[in-house]
């Protein structure tokens, strides 16, 4: 028996988007309690880590939610301009804005607390620096995703 192309793409819309809003909202919380501890080695492991995990599961989920989503927009017959999708499309985007500088700040952290780790010296003002940045586009980032979530389960008229 063949499964219904519709609920097939759905439930990999919706596992994607849970695997792209935990995987975000579970390395954010990792690198701001390393942060807080001031440890190098430790900030450097978790900086590691919080960058395999935006390879392995966020890049991937990120790719197919649009995908998935077209593929459902395109199923559902729903027009692609209608208000609740644009408003989606563009909450996605700024949220992608967002993620790509974090991706590289990540990785500089990362660096950054390797070095320090190598010569035993605490994180340097770059590292901190770059977690500010990083924590700051963190934000709307989340709450871009969140409200897109709302959007997905609303599809509000908005306007119009």
């Amino acid at each position: 028996m063949i499964a219904d192309p519709y609920l097939l793409l759905k439930w990999l819309h919706i596992l994607s988007a849970t695997v792209l809003f935990g995987t975000g909202i579970g390395t954010a919380f990792q690198m701001v309690w390393a942060m807080r501890g001031r440890d190098a080695r430790v900030v450097h492991r978790v900086a590691s880590g919080v960058v395999l995990a935006d390879w392995l599961f966020t890049t991937p989920a990120g790719i197919v939610q649009p995908l998935s989503g077209l593929g459902l927009v395109y199923l559902q017959g729903y027009p692609l301009t209608e208000p609740w999708l644009v408003a989606t499309y563009a909450l996605y985007l700024m949220a992608f804005a967002c993620w790509a500088p974090v991706v590289v700040l990540q990785i500089r952290i990362r660096d950054l607390a390797a070095d320090a780790a190598r010569q035993g010296a605490p994180l340097p003002r770059a590292a901190w620096r770059a977690y500010r940045a990083w924590f700051a586009l963190g934000w709307p980032a989340f709450l871009g995703l969140a409200a897109v979530f709302w959007l997905m389960v609303a599809r509000p008229p908005l306007w119009g």
